[in-house]
């Protein structure tokens, strides 16, 4: 076996000799004072069968005059004890769009959720994982304001491209604008903004950009997370005349953030994701050496044209041709999250026929987006709906909803619910109409009141779909065949 590559090997293969030992001095400084500083968590342990992950926001349950983190985490705590392992608290730092996910500052929490304590205490009860959203920032961000007055060190934390470069490859989630003008102390300056104008990204090309996000997803653990979740990593690095997706340099730095957590915290895991086709998803295992977890992007689309057509062909055939993760790494399976369901992930398995069988499906109860090709064309990426509205018209009939849990309950893996999924949600076609954003329809926040009274109501919808999932993940508990290293 090949010894595992070092943290300033990795460093100097992205930024040469000097810069790269100049940053490995910084890195040993954080790790010296995260070590100091840091405790094992008392949640922690190998992970089994009887792991299920529960994706929410902060803000998932409100109730007047009190802050969402302590109201979702007592409304949680009665109902998924024994159920639920983890929780991933979806972003819950200041942003100012998407729905967290266009970060203004990394370091706190916004106060319109709560605390730092009162995130700490997930990390009591539960595995918690935290999103690190490595893309970008907010335009809003003190670092992108310090950018465009050219303040150091943040000049260099962004990229400006040369507009003279050829940039015809890149591949875009979005049909957004790659580039976004924006007014800086040098004059006006095309941004790279991969995801929307708000979303700046990032210029990992300066190791200092990399540097500040480590201590950033060390902060993280300090504070009891014990999975790091990286958001749309795939996107991280920038060269001219390439696809800037899953670049050789954006794999090199997952394996220097999971070298660094191998070290600093190895009760610690690393999850990739990257909603594309199966093979690029893969990729992010590595040779054991990336992400310990790999969200596990066709099993949604794949299940859903399975119930709806009546044939499981395509997920049988696809199943069975599945990558053996590396020792000690496993799937994130899940078929519902705050996202919609992508369309990427099945090109290949898929036809266009069953595709636009799916689409035709979505649109009757919620909405498909598009991306743009690298031919100028737009492509089908997601379908916007709420799972439980997709698979049954009125959402009376739960058999098909619960039998679609039940597969992804079998695979091999860790299980992830998403809050609207095990409590039962419907879709939300207003919050669309509100906001303008299709992916809005899946991602209401609920009365507390209201979501107990519906839950203790013997035979509500909601009360059947959280004590049918909670009788199948229980099944799924007690098979340790069912154990992601079985």
């Amino acid at each position: 076996m090949m010894a595992p590559v070092s943290i300033r090997d990795h460093l100097i293969h992205l930024y040469g000799e000097d810069a790269g030992e100049a940053a490995m001095t910084h890195v040993e400084r954080l790790l010296v004072d995260f070590q100091k500083r840091t405790a094992s968590p008392s949640v922690a342990g190998p992970i089994s069968q009887r792991d299920l992950l529960l994706i929410t926001y902060p803000d998932q349950v409100l109730e007047d005059g009190r802050d969402p983190l302590q109201v979702l985490y007592e409304f949680l705590e009665p109902r998924i004890a024994g159920l639920v392992t983890a929780v991933h608290l979806l972003p819950f730092f200041p942003s100012s769009s998407d729905d967290g996910f266009s970060v203004v500052d990394y370091r706190s929490v916004d106060p319109a959720f709560g605390d730092w304590e009162d995130v700490s205490r997930f990390a009591e009860t539960y595995r918690l994982m935290v999103d690190a959203v490595l893309n970008h920032t907010s335009a809003g961000s003190a670092w992108f304001q310090g950018f465009c007055r050219g303040e150091e060190p943040w000049q260099d934390f962004y990229i400006a491209p040369d507009p003279q470069a050829d940039w015809s490859n890149v591949i875009r989630p979005r049909s957004t604008p790659l580039f976004t003008a924006f007014d800086t102390a040098r004059g006006p300056a095309s941004v790279w903004t991969t995801f929307s104008a708000d979303q700046v990204d990032l210029n990992y090309a300066n190791p200092r950009v990399l540097l500040e996000m480590v201590e950033v997803l060390l902060g993280y653990l300090r504070r009891g997370a014990q999975w790091i979740r990286l958001d749309a990593v795939g996107y991280l690095w920038k060269a001219a005349g390439s696809t800037c997706l899953h670049l050789p340099q954006t794999h090199r730095v997952v394996r220097l953030l999971r070298a660094i957590l191998d070290q600093a915290a190895p009760w610690a895991r690393l999850i990739t994701e990257t909603n594309v086709p199966h093979v690029d998803n893969v990729a992010y295992f590595g040779a054991g050496d990336e992400a310990h977890m790999v969200y596990q992007f066709s099993l949604a689309p794949l299940i859903v044209h399975t119930l709806l057509s009546g044939d499981a062909t395509a997920l049988t055939t696809w199943a069975q041709s599945w990558t053996v993760p590396p020792p000690g790494a496993c799937y994130l399976n899940f078929i519902a999250s705050h996202d919609g369901i992508g369309l990427t992930p099945t090109r290949g398995i898929l036809d266009d026929a069953a595709l636009d069988r799916l689409m035709e499906k979505a649109r009757a109860c919620g909405g498909v987006s598009y991306r743009t090709t690298q031919a100028g064309t737009l492509q089908p990426y997601e379908l916007n709906v709420n799972l439980l509205d997709l698979l049954s018209a009125d959402g009376s009939d739960v058999r098909r909803f619960l039998l679609a849990h039940a597969i992804l309950l079998s695979f091999a893996g860790v299980p992830a619910l998403y809050f609207h999924s095990l409590f039962g949600t419907r879709g939300d076609p207003q919050a669309v109409q509100r906001t303008g954003h299709l992916r809005s329809i899946n991602r209401q926040k609920l009365d507390r009141i209201e979501l107990e009274s519906e839950l203790a109501t013997a035979g509500s919808i909601r009360a059947r779909i959280f004590e049918g999932l909670g009788g199948l993940i229980r099944a799924r508990q007690s098979l340790e065949a069912l154990d992601p290293s079985a």
